[in-house]
């Protein structure tokens, strides 16, 4: 497939995918210039889940490098746990909320992302958590977009979760972002809950899970 290789994520890929996020930051597109600095949305929703041992990461590496990839964690509340534990201290120290520099609108609402309280779970979360423990976030750039980059990288994903008795995943996604709702939908995801701009989509896995 053109010469696109998926492997599982190492820390020396982490400059990739700060890139990699940023670029498709836009439901999709590039965030660029929507962001002041081009890590806050990386340090969220990328880093973290390279950094943490129990996650599940592949990337998709093409010409050279990463240019897509996939990240997921079994146990969403152990995830969350750890995060309020370890991961979010100092970005809430270098992020402050009452900060004299002005945030741009998508950095708020990474900003709000940042300083939420992730553990225990909030009790809307739990109604899905016991069925779909797992959670995930798949970016590509455009370059290896329409290739069958992202089915390849969600089925390693599912064949690992099955591997790990993990009964189902699930993920959120912007109602702006129509492409992807499509293609999540034909890799067999199914809308658990809407909400103002956007929906929470899952699946099952591992229909057995001891």
């Amino acid at each position: 497939m053109e010469n696109i290789n998926v492997r599982r994520a190492v820390l020396s890929d982490l400059p990739y995918l700060y890139e990699i996020c940023l670029k498709t930051g836009n439901n999709g597109k590039d965030a660029s210039a929507l962001y002041n600095d081009p890590y806050m949305v990386g340090n969220y929703f990328a880093a973290p889940y390279v950094v943490y041992q129990k996650s599940i990461c592949f990337v998709a590496e093409y010409e050279n490098g990463p240019k897509g990839y996939i990240v997921s964690v079994p146990n969403t509340a152990a995830y969350e746990q750890w995060l309020e534990d370890y991961w979010l201290p100092p970005l809430r120290k270098q992020f402050p909320t009452d900060r004299q520099t002005k945030y741009t609108e998508k950095e708020k609402s990474i900003l709000s992302c940042i300083h939420r309280k992730h553990f225990p779970p909030d009790p809307v979360s739990t109604l899905w958590l016991n069925d779909y423990p797992a959670h995930l976030h798949i970016d590509l750039l455009p370059v290896i977009q329409g290739k069958g980059v992202g089915k390849m990288l969600m089925n390693n994903l599912f064949d690992e979760l099955k591997n790990q008795n993990v009964s189902g995943l699930h993920l959120g996604v912007s109602c702006l972002n129509s492409g992807a709702i499509k293609f999540y939908q034909k890799m067999g995801f199914a809308i658990l809950k809407e909400q103002d701009g956007g929906c929470t989509m899952g699946k099952i896995v591992c229909a057995e899970n001891p």
